[in-house]
């Protein structure tokens, strides 16, 4: 699903952006709601930042990845932690690209998203690369979401993995 965000671009730097678990849901500017093999998902685009919702069987997640005036975490490169009965696993990295680079992956990736029964993307107006786009799919009993942050005013985009299940036994 792609819609145009009704608000001004406020995140406007990627070096903004902060990372948090378990925070309450914040006012979304788009929702898709998502049932995957019974999980319940909720892909929540909150400008230049995102929330998901999760819940199964009762329990509850939630990752928020934004400009939070008085955060002291900021957007790490990974995570892997537990959380309640799940393993939880995050990843982010900043992509530098020249213009015409920019352009290309930002068309290629709203092309991805859009159509994506499990995908949420929203540009901003003014700005056809300035977006914000996430995608979901549960895969061998996690669940997974990838998003990207586009910031074109410095040729950066944020790409971000995460991953989420019940925590695999050990093998020897």
């Amino acid at each position: 699903m792609l819609t145009t965000l009704k608000t001004s671009y406020t995140d406007t730097r990627a070096a903004d952006l902060a990372w948090a678990l378990g925070r309450e849901p914040l006012p979304a500017l788009a929702v898709l709601d998502l049932e995957l093999a019974g999980v319940t998902l909720q892909l929540r685009l909150l400008g230049a930042s995102h929330q998901v919702l999760l819940e199964e069987e009762g329990r509850t997640c939630s990752e928020t990845v934004a400009c939070m005036p008085g955060s002291s975490t900021p957007l790490p490169l990974g995570v892997s932690k537990r959380v309640g009965a799940w393993e939880y696993e995050f990843a982010a990295r900043v992509e530098t690209l020249s213009p015409g680079s920019f352009a290309g992956r930002a068309q290629e990736l709203l092309a991805l998203v859009a159509d994506h029964p499990h995908g949420l993307a929203g540009t901003f107006p003014g700005s056809p690369h300035a977006f914000t786009a996430m995608l979901a799919q549960r895969h061998e009993g996690q669940v997974r979401w990838r998003t990207w942050h586009a910031y074109p005013q410095e040729g950066q985009l944020v790409v971000t993995r995460t991953r989420i299940g019940a925590r695999m036994p050990a093998t020897l």
